[in-house]
């Protein structure tokens, strides 16, 4: 066997490998370098996916003719100043990417200076260089990348649909844009619609540009995240926990204004959602975490979609706290998607109108059975017989003065005028609440609250659930998690370097009541236990524990395990849907809730009340 140096032709193409993976690659290294150049427009065109033709027209500071030359030779970048790999402040540094698709592409690069009275063109087709050579361009830079892979034709059978490759260049776009409010994207082609993201400016720039790129929907069921630890800072925008979507595609993370998709980061987002979101669904944030480029490496790949923090456990962290911190001010709140939820499900079957020939607007279902003379018992409308009139009184009776006293009637007669205007200012200062004056009970399961512009309708069940998985876990935050000791110590045999992870993290895991120490050089020895799990299987905890903390760096499974006890602990100890409530206990409940963090939603993640607005009830019976 003999050692030979490869040619710069197939240098160029294994690299080309690494950086160039897809036409959403090439969009994305074009794009960082009109950022880079200072762009305050960039337009994007592709044709099929950007198989055959990706196009990017940005305004950038361009490039002068006599470096156009060295701009596509590989391992040559203006933007790394003495070669220091550990203060990098732009998007691109490595200078592979301009190489890298013209050894697999036809590239075509036309720019022009501000300093030059002309532009020029640069042509790389399969590695073969054409140019400089004088051209026509207004200013900035145009990149045009053609038939992508020709020169490596097998990568094309790599690749998806047009319609999936064409989803991947708009996701990349718009996680650029997300970075960048401040620029003008555009994104159009002959295989899609054009797409146009507006600059912003101003305080409000960037939720400006979250609402363009996903929708102000998210905006108005989000909250603003701002926290700093020890010069690292996070701020964004968090989705309530009770508006999710069912994958992570709408999670999106930026590292000094770099899009990634780091699995830290992920993990810490699981984190911070644990106990407040369902487990099949994923939460809808953008975070931004800004900090010392020295404090971070994203050299880690040529993608430069991974990054390694120096502290990643400072960074969890912040993220972990800084996101239940919002969670516990936005306090009662929820989604206002479950309310439109709600609403439609009120609409289904809305007759629009009064009927035809009715003079009441009222519609016969087509499965209901005419009226005839012999069933005139079963009309709402005819008189009530007087055991029926008693029944009826008795009724009304078992609601209280407490309750009747929020019915407005007519004429209503009242043996003390004074208690009922008492009662009645009480009612109108609990209405004033965010959410309202407890009114009635239906089902012995949900409360109908009334507030000033609307009704609440409440899950008492799945609201007092929450109250009591709260106040369990501030007990165990005051008094730390009980152990039990046991007899004798479980020894848990694991790889060497299980062990060494797990012995670091002893402390932490001594404050969730596990008490675990190194016991020789290829396992643990377990002795103590957290008490509120009861029995366990001792080994299989610690072997998952030693795998989080392999991948993740972190573990959250102890943390969960406690807290699915503590929420199962409050499942059965809470008062349970079927139980009749006084009217005071119904507006006890409701109190509470205005009062205890994450009460919008469940253990589980579901929503634990919905508001109607007065406006959309009346829409419902045609009044506007």
């Amino acid at each position: 066997m003999t050692i030979r140096q490869l040619s710069d032709h197939a240098i160029n193409q294994i690299a080309a490998g690494e950086v160039i993976e897809r036409p959403a690659s090439v969009v994305k290294e074009l794009v960082e370098n009109a950022l880079d150049a200072g762009a305050a427009r960039i337009a994007v065109s592709t044709a099929a996916g950007g198989k055959t033709l990706i196009r990017v027209d940005d305004d950038g500071c361009g490039i002068p003719g006599e470096q156009l030359a060295l701009a596509v030779e590989r391992h040559c970048t203006s933007k790394l100043s003495e070669d220091d790999l550990f203060d990098i402040r732009s998007l691109g540094f490595r200078g592979e990417a301009l190489p890298s698709i013209g050894a697999i592409a036809r590239l075509a690069m036309t720019s022009r200076h501000a300093t030059e009275p002309h532009a020029w063109t640069m042509r790389v087709e399969g590695g073969r260089k054409d140019g400089p050579a004088p051209a026509s361009h207004a200013g900035g830079t145009q990149v045009e990348v053609r038939d992508l892979f020709f020169a490596t034709p097998a990568r094309l059978k790599f690749l998806k649909s047009d319609r999936a490759e064409g989803a991947a260049v708009t996701d990349v776009v718009r996680r650029l844009a997300l970075a960048n409010p401040s620029v003008r994207f555009e994104l159009s082609g002959s295989d899609r619609q054009t797409t146009t993201y507006a600059a912003a400016s101003g305080e409000r720039a960037l939720e400006a540009r979250i609402a363009q790129v996903m929708g102000t929907d998210f905006v108005e069921n989000a909250r603003p995240v701002d926290a700093e630890r020890e010069g690292v800072r996070l701020h964004g925008l968090a989705g309530l926990p009770t508006f999710h979507k069912a994958n992570s595609l709408s999670q999106f993370f930026f590292v000094n204004g770099r899009p990634v998709r780091d699995k830290l980061l992920m993990s810490a987002l699981r984190g911070a959602y644990a106990d407040v979101l369902a487990r099949d669904r994923h939460p809808v944030s953008v975070l931004f975490i800004e900090l010392d480029p020295r404090q971070v490496d994203v050299n880690v790949h040529p993608a430069k979609a991974d990054v390694r923090f120096r502290d990643a456990q400072l960074v969890r962290g912040l993220i972990v706290g800084g996101l239940r911190q919002v969670f516990a001010e936005a306090g009662h709140l929820a989604s206002s998607h479950t309310a439109r939820s709600a609403m439609a499900s009120f609409s289904t079957g809305y007759a629009a109108g009064p009927a035809a020939g009715s003079s009441y607007g009222y519609q016969r279902s087509a499965t209901s059975p005419a009226p005839t003379s012999s069933d005139w018992r079963a009309s709402p409308f005819r008189p009530l017989d007087g055991a029926e009139q008693e029944a009826e009184a008795g009724l009304m009776g078992g609601f209280g003065e407490a309750a009747q006293a929020g019915f407005e009637t007519l004429d209503m007669p009242s043996a003390d005028a004074r208690a009922h205007a008492q009662a009645s200012e009480a009612t109108e200062e609990r209405q004033a609440r965010p959410l309202g004056a407890a009114r009635a009970q239906v089902h012995a399961t949900y409360i109908i609250s009334q507030t000033e512009d609307g009704l609440v309708i409440v899950d008492q069940h799945a609201a007092h659930e929450r109250l009591v998985y709260e106040r369990l876990k501030a007990a165990l935050a005051e008094r730390g998690v009980a152990r039990q000791g046991l007899l004798i110590p479980e020894i848990v045999e694991l790889p060497q370097e299980d062990v060494a992870r797990l012995a670091e993290r002893a402390e932490e895991l001594e404050a969730v009541g596990l008490v675990l120490e190194p016991f020789g050089p290829g396992a643990v020895a377990v002795r103590e236990t957290p008490a509120m799990l009861g029995q366990i299987d001792i080994r299989g905890l610690v072997t998952d524990l030693a795998d989080d903390l392999a991948e993740w760096d972190s573990s959250t499974r102890l943390r969960e395990r406690l807290d699915h006890v503590a929420a199962t602990m409050a499942c059965h100890g809470s008062v349970r849907a079927g139980r009749r409530l006084r009217p005071e206990e119904m507006d006890a409940l409701l109190r509470e809730m205005e009062a205890t963090p994450n009460s919008g939603q469940c253990n589980h993640g579901r929503p634990t009340w919905i508001s109607l607005k007065l406006s959309d009830i009346e829409r419902l019976f045609g009044r506007k």
